[in-house]
């Protein structure tokens, strides 16, 4: 990496833009960085880190983005750092701007933009630059993957500061780790050891998970083997877990079958019993079922001779029922024909009831004869009934006539009196239309003078308020003038004093034995005191504020003053001179008048409305009274029609009528008589038919019952039986014969009759015999089955824990080796002798590699007379591994670095930082760093040392690089030509550039 021009705008001490040509500088190999304390020297230095990594180093960091703006920047001009380099052979270009609070482009106040970056390629091929990126984190990768380095070890190996690689050489081992750390990015081997010891735990809690899980089999195997067997003492971690349990589950297998076999036997043996028990029960049991049926045949048979009178009976009154059966259907034609001869003369007599005496003793011809004459009178009526229906229209028409008339008497009589006001009502509302009409004239006229009287109110008191605001912003934009002047006032003169006392301001940081910020001197004499009154850098930057605070107020007020006056101008041309109470009169008096004539024009359109509707009801009552009369005369000519033709129908009816009330009722008399007549001729013939019917049946039954064998029909109608009795008969004649013949075969049997002869059967003694061999064979069954359980619980916990402990097989091997490589990368086995963790071993060797590079320049810096070297020996209780150690050629001894002294430690230091470059380069995959910067120490060298250290410097050239010195050692400006001079102002520093001739 090298760089070649450095452009720095409103960048910390530097107000406006600087340039540095870094090829000028660096044509010498060496050149020189100074100025006076304060200047500007470290952030040049930083302005290179920011433009590459976006941030600053160390902990100037912090609290970056506005902080990084110069004080001394005009308000207008943004913070921007330009560099331009060469890394891996590409010609870069990266630019970046911090987030910037400027000023507003209208109004008052301040804006925050957001940060910006570019990174642009010098394209040889086309002569000019091209864009590649502007995204900060593209860019920042970019830069980092061509250095190969982090922020961090870009500032120890690019910008070398000696202060700390001097706390470097006087640090403990874990300092130096951490630092090492940082640069060598060795974070990913302590890594590697957390990984390791997570895995190991895993691994263990695995292991341990299996061995639990094992446990619990073993157990559940103890549980179904019965607790027969004792389980070994085990627990989870144990060296002989698996083979132990593997053991004692063969053993407890083995036992489990031989009780199996035992209880086989046992169940063999109860089988037999149990069966030659059943057969002697079975036996038993056959012979008490034919002792039992013979005797219970021997008792129904003893039965049957009791109830042989009584069958014999009821076989005798079936055979007389199955005689009358024959008698049955004359029977039955008897009795159908009594009860239709007693219904017929029960009609008979009701039909003659209803009639009159006249006709009680008349027969079937006599009854026919008078219903005929009755139906004969009844048809003459109809024409009478039609006379009668149209008597009753007439009626009805001539009372319409009469309603109509007294209608339209009133109709008559309600239209003259209306018509004689209708001039009247006319006039009265035709004025109303005319008043209406002239409102909604003046309502116009009006309306056109309302809206600019308003405005001009409005007007008058928008002026009034803005003569108010007037005089309150025109006070107000006086005293902010005053106030602004007094602080302005204020901060020039605190300025001023802390410019007077600034040497006492230094002098108060100064510690003895440490070198001056200024001059660089360790011994401070007589350093400047703070005299009274002193004022410092922040009451100084405190009254700037309120400064800028009130010039901010000030210019606010006075815009404020400017915008109140245009508008007071404005409504004052707007509104006259009138005074706003006058004007106010007048618009109220406006609107009086204007509500008034709306209200009065708002009446038009009724006013309208009600004449249309009287006019229209003027019409309809002539047309009405009109119609009326028209009506009258027609009723008059119609009237008289109806009354002759009532006349007339009338005489007809009384002549119809007879002694009735009218010819319906007459016709209802004659309708009712042929009616009852007709009605008692059916029944009195119905009747003499009934009565032979009977009699020729009474005939029939008498032969029917004497060809039957018996005497009378009586006596055959008792003889029969119902369905119900008959079935009842036929059942128990049915059973007596089913029972007689079951008996005489069970009697006839031979095996029941042998039993019968042998002694009773002991049954109870017998099943009790069977009942004890089926318990027996029960239990043993259940120890059969309880056997059989084991076994299978055995053998399939078995096969779980063999597949457990092959499972657990390869875990415990995985855990044996990533606790042996864990214990090892932590530094607490047996086999790390020197007790080293993984990261303290991979720093060692790169600070051995740090050591050997550093001892090359420091031997030609001390004249052959220190060389550096690594030490892995513990120091006190700690681990080993990062101890540095100087060897004195002169005296052959090896001792600390912290006991080298102030000059020694500089170019030790120097030399310490110098190797861990061309190391971390190395690292970094080679990268070249062609431009390096050394930060202050030289001051405390004698000449000797500092040729020595200039002459190590300038052998630097032999591998094309430069060195920038940054220093304020007066005798290093005679011995370094090639010069870069941070000048401090008033307005802010600046850079002076010479080259090396």
């Amino acid at each position: 990496m090298r760089l070649h021009r450095l452009d720095i705008t409103a960048f910390g001490p530097f107000g406006g833009t600087q340039q540095i040509d870094f090829d000028e500088l660096s044509a010498a190999g060496l050149f020189l960085l100074h100025g006076p304390t304060g200047a500007g020297k470290t952030s040049v230095l930083d302005a290179v880190c920011y433009a590459l990594y976006g941030a600053v180093p160390g902990a100037r960091q912090s609290g970056q983005g506005l902080t990084l703006r110069s004080d001394h920047a005009a308000p207008h001009t943004r913070t921007e750092i330009r560099l331009e380099l060469t890394v891996a052979g590409r010609r870069l270009e990266i630019t970046r701007q911090p987030p910037w609070e400027r000023p507003k482009k209208r109004g008052a106040g301040t804006t925050t933009d957001k940060a910006q970056s570019w990174l642009r390629e010098y394209d040889t091929s086309a002569g000019a630059w091209k864009d590649l990126s502007r995204s900060h984190q593209e860019i920042g990768e970019e830069i980092t993957q061509l250095l190969g380095m982090s922020r961090e070890q870009f500032c120890q190996v690019v910008l070398l500061p000696q202060g700390d690689f001097a706390r470097f050489l006087r640090a403990d081992a874990e300092a130096r780790g951490k630092l090492l750390g940082r640069l060598f990015d060795t974070h990913r081997f302590a890594e590697v050891e957390k990984r390791l010891a997570e895995r190991r735990r895993a691994t263990e809690a695995e292991v341990r998970d299996g061995d639990a899980a094992l446990l619990e089999d073993a157990h559940r195997m103890h549980q179904a083997a019965d607790d027969s067997m004792p389980l070994p003492d085990l627990a989870p971690g144990d060296p002989g877990l698996a083979d132990a349990v593997m053991s004692w589950a063969a053993i407890a297998r083995s036992t489990a079958r031989e009780r199996l076999t035992i209880a086989h036997c046992a169940r063999t043996a109860a089988e037999s019993a149990r069966a030659a028990a059943e057969r002697v029960l079975d036996d038993v049991r056959e012979r008490a079922r034919l002792q039992r049926r013979f005797a219970e045949a021997r008792e129904r048979a003893a039965l049957l001779e009791e109830r042989a009178d009584a069958h014999r009976a009821a076989q005798k009154r079936m055979e007389r029922s199955r005689k009358a059966e024959a008698v049955a259907p004359a029977l039955d034609l008897r009795e159908a024909a009594e009860t239709e001869q007693r219904r017929a003369a029960a009609d008979e007599a009701r039909a003659r009831a209803r009639l009159p005496e006249s006709f009680a003793d008349a027969g079937v011809a006599g009854l026919a004869t008078a219903a005929r004459r009755a139906a004969e009178e009844l048809g003459g009526l109809e024409s009478a009934r039609r006379a009668e229906l149209r008597l009753a229209e007439l009626v009805r028409d001539r009372a319409d006539l009469d309603r109509e008339e007294r209608a339209d008497e009133a109709v008559l009589e309600d239209a003259e009196g209306w018509l004689a006001e209708w001039e009247q009502t006319r006039a009265g509302l035709q004025a109303r239309i005319d008043s209406a009409q002239e409102a909604a004239t003046r309502a116009e006229q009006l309306a056109v003078q309302r809206e600019p009287a308003q405005q001009r109110l409005n007007a008058a008191r928008q002026r009034d308020q803005f003569a108010r605001d007037t005089d309150a912003a025109q006070a107000q934009a006086l005293a902010s003038r005053e106030r602004a002047l007094k602080a302005h006032e204020r901060w020039l003169d605190l300025k001023e004093q802390r410019l007077r006392g600034i040497a006492a301001e230094l002098a108060a940081g100064l510690v003895d034995g440490e070198p001056c910020a200024v001059c660089g001197a360790t011994g401070h004499p007589a350093p400047a005191r703070k005299v009274a009154g002193h004022v410092g850098r922040e009451a100084e930057e405190q009254a700037l504020a309120v400064y800028r605070r009130a010039e901010e107020e000030r210019a606010e007020d006075e815009r404020r003053l400017g915008v109140v006056r245009e508008a007071l101008a404005a409504a004052t041309a707007e509104a006259g001179d009138a005074p706003t109470d006058e004007l106010v009169g007048q618009t109220d008096e406006l609107e009086r008048l204007y509500g008034a004539a709306r209200a009065g024009a708002a009446q038009l359109h009724a006013a309208q409305e009600e004449l249309r509707r009287a006019e229209h009801e003027r019409e309809r009552r002539a047309a009405a009274q009109q119609e009326a009369a028209l009506r009258g005369a027609a009723r008059v000519s119609r009237r008289d029609i109806l009354d002759r033709e009532r006349d007339a129908l009338e005489a007809e009816l009384n002549r119809a009528r007879g002694d009735a009330v009218s010819v319906s009722a007459r016709a209802a008399q004659l309708e009712r008589r042929a009616a009852l007549l007709t009605e008692a001729a059916d029944a009195a013939r119905a009747a003499e038919d009934s009565a032979q019917r009977l009699k020729d049946a009474d005939a029939r039954l008498a032969d029917a019952a004497f060809r039957a064998g018996f005497d009378t029909p009586q006596a055959a109608a008792a003889a029969l039986l119902d369905d119900a009795a008959h079935r009842e008969l036929q059942r128990r004649l049915d059973a007596w014969q089913q029972e007689e013949a079951a008996v005489r075969a069970v009697l006839a049997e031979a095996d029941t009759t042998a039993a019968a002869q042998q002694p009773p059967a002991d049954l109870h003694g017998a099943e009790r015999a069977a009942e004890a061999a089926a318990r027996r064979l029960q239990e043993a069954v259940s120890a059969q089955d309880a056997a059989t359980g084991r076994c299978t619980a055995l053998d399939r916990l078995s096969a779980r824990v063999t597949a457990s402990v092959r499972r657990l097989a390869p875990l415990r091997d995985e855990y044996d080796r990533v606790a042996r490589l864990a214990s090892l990368a932590a530094g607490t086995s047996a086999d790390n002798e020197r007790k080293m963790r993984l990261e303290s071993y991979v720093l060692a060797a790169r600070l051995e590699q740090v050591a050997a590079a550093a001892t090359v320049r420091l031997q030609r810096m001390s004249s052959g007379r220190y060389t550096l070297v690594h030490s892995d020996d513990r120091s006190g209780r700690g681990r080993s591994g990062l101890g540095l150690h100087v060897v004195d050629a002169w005296t052959g001894r090896e001792r600390d670095t912290a006991t080298l002294s102030g000059g020694e430690t500089f170019f030790a230091s120097l030399a310490l930082a110098l190797g861990l470059a061309d190391v971390v380069t190395d690292e970094a995959g080679g990268v070249r760093l062609d431009t390096l910067f050394i930060d202050e120490g030289f001051g405390s060298l004698d000449d000797q040392t500092l040729d020595e250290v200039l002459d190590v410097l300038d052998s630097l050239r032999e591998r094309d690089r430069s060195v920038g010195i940054v220093s304020h050692v007066a005798d290093l400006r005679r011995r370094i030509h090639a010069q870069l001079e941070v000048v401090k102002g008033r307005t802010g520093s600046a850079v002076r550039q010479r080259g090396a001739g």
